[in-house]
């Protein structure tokens, strides 16, 4: 019997097995953070758009297939940049990790991951539009760092595990001494690695901050104001959208992981290309043009048949047909550019900019400089298409060219050229699956044709014949019109609710569902309401 292995001593060599693999992994872990940690102090040199991971998620968005894209926008809605960046993140830890087991057998190889993801990094700063050598700067600096980081590391690793007979010549508690002494340096480079990311990104973003300067944007008046909006517009409908969508509510979809951060006082806006006079603005020069007030509703060729990305706001800016013409249009010019800081590029058919239709370089939103997150200091606004070939955010380019010389961001990415805005209505009012009495029910909701405007409004019930729903006031053809119904009769029991819509030019809404893209949604939306 006392011959006998005891039943512990395989578990305890599982246990130390583990705690290698957990202490290999945890050095990678603290050199990456170090890495992210020193190319956040660089960035905020450089720009935060140059930050490590901004740098390689921009990338990511950019060569991300136009499917995937389109699922994660349907998937995630407006928490799709977060998703992606827990996603990189996640990804970094892994390889991270890797790179230590790898180091603590092999330094080099562990070194030479944190060298390749500099390496990739850098590239990927350089791919975006607009960028300079200096993007690449924290990239090169975090492979660096992380290199030395785990090289360091894996070394002070490997003393406490070298030969026996080392260990064994020892004094007492020497191992466990150097155990601690590694210990301490990986956490040590952990906590500071985090400390300069922390502080890099604060400083960062007290650094491009822009607050203060939209705070001071002092707003002309419009040349014609426009009147109030009637409350005749909103039916009095609880749980019905506001007409005028909220600043704070607005949607938003957009490539940019990190928000443009432009001084007014440092915008200037060129206008180029098939022009006989190219103009250069700056904000002021903005200002001091004869301002116009429009109410629109923008809306994104991503949402899907009863989706939310479509708001209405009182834009206020300077007439773009105006500036253009000021320019000097050439003949045989039949598309409009607007290039944004990021570096997005969003192309307008020049016709129909030039048609009549108040299109904007808007500077306010809703009585207040452009929020950030829409576009501020300046961005373009033409009713009847979708955001996506018509509102160019952060402006700073608009180039007068052909749709044959240049294919923008998104026609590069398989959708239509010209993105006109199709007719869409929604329920709103019951929402989806709700419970609700039997008898009278109210329904509402929304419907828009922008730059064609709606005519009619039309529910049916479980299939049944369709009803003319009840418009409100129509406020013109670049908005949206809301709607209500009032169903009599409900009885108990489980009930499907169709919308559809006919714009002003007569054409009803389509019943077939086709996906957002390549053109926008198209088809009937429904919902399913329990009468009790």
């Amino acid at each position: 019997m006392s011959n006998q292995p005891t039943p512990a001593a395989p578990s305890r060599g599982a246990a130390r097995g583990l705690l290698r693999v957990a202490g290999a992994a945890a050095v990678g872990l603290a050199a990456a953070v170090a890495a992210l940690g020193a190319g956040e102090l660089v960035a905020c040199a450089v720009g935060a758009g140059s930050a490590p991971v901004i740098a390689v998620g921009s990338a990511a968005i950019d060569l991300t297939p136009t499917p995937l894209k389109e699922y994660a926008v349907r998937t995630f809605g407006t928490h799709d940049k977060a998703v992606l960046l827990g996603g990189i993140y996640l990804t970094m830890a892994l390889l991270a990790a890797l790179a230590g087991l790898l180091a603590v057998r092999r330094p080099p190889a562990g070194a030479a991951v944190f060298g390749a993801f500099g390496g990739l990094g850098a590239w990927a700063a350089l791919s975006r539009p607009g960028a300079s050598p200096a993007d690449c700067a924290p990239l090169l600096v975090a492979g660096l760092v992380g290199a030395a980081a785990v090289l360091v590391l894996a070394r002070l690793w490997r003393r406490p595990t070298g030969a026996p007979a080392v260990r064994h010549a020892e004094p007492d508690g020497a191992g466990a001494t150097s155990r601690r002494t590694v210990l301490a340096a990986t956490a040590g480079t952990f906590a500071a690695g985090a400390l300069a990311g922390i502080g890099g990104r604060a400083l960062t973003e007290r650094r491009y901050d822009v607050t203060a300067a939209r705070d001071a944007v002092r707003l002309p008046a419009p040349a014609v104001p426009l009147p109030p909006l009637p409350a005749a517009v909103h039916p009095n409908v609880p749980g019905l959208s506001p007409f005028t969508t909220p600043n704070a509510d607005f949607y938003r979809v957009d490539t940019a992981l990190t928000l443009p951060q432009i001084d007014p006082r440092d915008w200037t806006l060129r206008i180029h290309g098939l022009v006989d006079r190219p103009q250069l603005l700056s904000f002021d020069d903005l200002l001091r043009e004869p301002l116009e007030e429009l109410d629109h509703t923008l809306s994104c060729v991503s949402n899907e048949v009863g989706g939310p990305y479509a708001g209405t706001a009182r834009w206020l800016g300077a007439a773009l047909p105006a500036l253009l013409r000021r320019a000097g249009v050439r003949a045989g010019a039949d598309q409009l550019v607007g290039r944004s800081k990021d570096g997005m590029t969003i192309g307008t058919p020049l016709e129909s900019v030039l048609d009549g239709r108040r299109a904007l370089l808007a500077v306010a939103m809703n009585g207040e400089a452009l929020p950030v997150a829409h576009g501020f200091p300046c961005r373009s606004v033409v009713p009847g298409f979708y955001g996506y070939t018509s509102a160019t955010k952060w402006l700073v380019d608009l180039e007068v060219t052909t749709f044959a010389a240049f294919d923008p961001y998104w026609v590069r990415r398989g959708w239509d050229r010209t993105g006109t805005v199709r007719t869409a209505s929604r329920i709103e009012v019951p929402a989806p699956f709700a419970k609700v009495p039997a008898g009278a029910v109210d329904l509402a909701g929304t419907a828009w044709a922008t730059h064609r405007g709606i005519a009619a409004v039309e529910v049916r019930i479980d299939g049944g014949p369709w009803q003319r729903a009840e418009l409100a006031a129509d406020a013109g053809p670049d908005l949206w019109r809301q709607w209500s119904y009032a169903w009599t009769g409900a009885t108990p029991g489980t009930h499907r609710i169709e919308v559809r819509a006919t714009d002003a030019a007569g054409a009803v809404q389509p019943e077939s569902r086709a996906a957002p893209f390549p053109a926008g949604a198209t088809g009937w939306h429904s919902t399913v309401v329990t009468v009790t």
